[in-house]
């Protein structure tokens, strides 16, 4: 602040304080309301006292901002003040009531923002010379957090569009926002009172904290009050507002207790309505908050009650590809441990808008949500042969083979399921599925290799199958190997299962100990796991009548 401007602002402070001490003088000549006079009195008392702490601190564009708006506030009640001298009033008694109540209310005011940057410590904060700094992050932080708490709703509007932008530039600076405080101010701005304006621009703020890991837990914090005003948006906020909102929600909903909430709350209906009639954005970010939820049980029974399956199978076949992906995990995620569910969703058509969804996707999430999802509906027997008729045998061959560990897994998953009878093993074996699944046992990933060797193990079942097993150069040396006690967090039954079912032949039993099968079995004997003891037992005792050769019979 230069010299010039120092100057007026001792001007204006020494200005406040004599229309103060003016008014008090002329409160006490009042005739006409003289206890509203009287109490006003009080709050002028008041403000003096915090006009005498913040004076020794360096004045900044927010106390010049304050002083000048009280030295306005204090003038029209000085001119007020003087009409209430005669118990005639010109404008009349009711007028002049409701003149003298606004005065208070904007003293009020004028306190409580006082108190405001007083508590904050915006007045202690120095000019920070370079303004790409934490330092300086941290000041404008201070400051703008503070305007958001005082003045009028134009200033706080002015005051959102620079906190915008702060928090625009990076996550850096969004992390200082919050350590600051920003978070339970922005929530109390949400109140029924903000104009659609600033509650817009609120929920866009918001909604860019949540964005950030580390900051959803300060969010989180703001428990059932922030919910409230969230749903509150969704039934009445303009467009961009109810986008930004389900932004936000899509981090609330990953806890339990948030999701029961929205559902209690009537938040699954309004979801709902978004992803029918709101804007295409919109309607994603919705479908997003609805798949989150839909992930509890406690609030499946909301989604029965909204009739929301038909929201969902039409937004998974119009809408965007966003709403489309977030719709089908939203159906995945509701049919996972319920058959009903399963069963009502084939019947409305699922499968088919799974199969549309399935071959517009683009290789990465949207067909690892859509393999997931087929693998989910598998797991009811009676739509396994369906999806066989709808030729869904052809599209998980392919993504078997594809670069995308969550989708390989997931189609290894289905394959499992898929085969759980004798005429669905053998179409498994037939459709080329045992060399993959076997390239996935020597993966990275546990559970790739967990996955690949349970749909292996269920179709070896079947005898042909295993003939194709055996032609497979690695085969043999692949499943031996995950016998190894050292590769941990492996369920091992499924690779002690396929190797079981190789038995019978001479030439796999003989690869097996080549490869050091009975050192790993018992270790995994040791260990009590599934069938470990009855492959070892398999192993040697076929070894052993290997070795000893019958002796000719004497005469």
């Amino acid at each position: 602040m230069n010299p010039q401007e120092n100057e007026d602002d001792d001007a204006m402070e020494a200005q406040t304080l004599q229309v103060i001490e003016s008014l008090i003088h002329s409160i006490s000549h009042t005739q006409s309301f003289k206890g509203k006079w009287s109490l006003m009195e009080t709050k002028l008392s008041d403000l003096k006292t915090q006009l005498s702490d913040v004076s020794d601190f360096p004045p900044n564009s927010i106390s010049a901002d304050l002083r000048h708006a009280l030295f306005r506030t204090l003038s029209d009640a000085l001119s007020l003040s003087l009409t209430c001298h005669s118990p005639n009033l010109p404008a009349g008694k009711l007028k002049t009531q409701n003149d003298v109540d606004s005065i208070s209310a904007k003293l009020d005011n004028h306190i409580r923002d006082w108190e405001v940057i007083t508590r904050s410590g915006v007045l202690h904060d120095d000019v920070v010379p370079s303004p790409v700094s934490r330092e300086s992050v941290r000041v404008e932080s201070r400051n703008l957090i503070t305007r958001l708490q005082i003045g009028s709703g134009e200033s706080r509007n002015s005051a959102l569009d620079s906190l915008l932008r702060l928090i625009g530039e990076d996550d850096k600076n969004v992390i200082i926002a919050v350590a600051q405080g920003v978070v339970p101010v922005l929530v109390r701005l949400l109140d029924s009172g903000s104009s659609p304006e600033i509650i817009e621009k609120t929920v866009t703020a918001i909604a860019r904290v949540s964005t950030i890991n580390s900051s959803t837990k300060v969010l989180m914090a703001e428990g059932l009050l922030l919910l409230h005003y969230l749903i509150r948006v969704l039934d009445s906020g303009t467009g961009i507002a109810i986008e930004k909102a389900c932004i936000t929600l899509q981090a609330l909903t990953l806890s339990k207790e948030n999701a029961t909430a929205i559902g209690s709350r009537g938040g699954i209906s309004s979801l709902l309505e978004i992803s029918q009639s709101g804007t295409p954005s919109s309607q994603a970010a919705a479908a997003a908050v609805l798949r989150n939820l839909a992930i509890f049980s406690d609030t499946r029974d909301n989604f029965m009650e909204e009739h929301a399956i038909s929201v969902l199978l039409t937004l998974a076949s119009s809408g965007t590809a966003m709403a489309q992906e977030y719709s089908i995990s939203c159906l995945s995620n509701l049919v996972k441990e319920d058959d009903d569910m399963k069963l009502l969703i084939a019947r409305k058509g699922g499968i088919g808008s799974l199969k549309n969804f399935w071959d517009s996707a683009i290789v990465g999430r949207s067909l690892e949500v859509a393999v997931e999802f087929l693998s989910n509906l598998a797991s009811d027997q009676r739509l396994v042969e369906f999806i066989i008729l709808n030729d869904f045998l052809n599209r998980l061959i392919i993504v078997l083979n594809c670069g995308v560990l969550g989708v390989r897994i997931h189609a290894a998953e289905a394959i499992f399921k898929i085969g759980y009878n004798t005429k669905t093993r053998k179409e498994l074996g037939e459709n080329g599925f045992i060399p993959p699944l076997i390239r996935m046992l020597d993966g990275k990933a546990i559970e790739e290799i967990e996955a690949s060797s349970k749909a292996l193990s269920t179709i070896l079942i079947h005898p042909e199958n295993r003939r194709i097993y055996r032609k497979e150069q690695k085969g043999i040396m692949s499943a031996v190997r995950l016998l190894d006690s050292s590769i941990t967090n492996l369920d091992k039954k499924y690779a002690v299962s396929i190797l079981m079912s190789l038995t019978h032949s001479m030439k796999c039993r003989k690869e097996m100990v080549k490869s050091g099968v009975l050192l790993h079995l018992q270790k995994l004997v040791e260990m009590d796991v599934e069938g470990a003891k009855k492959l070892q037992e398999v192993i040697n005792g076929r070894k052993l009548w290997g070795v000893f050769k019958r002796s000719p019979r004497t005469p």
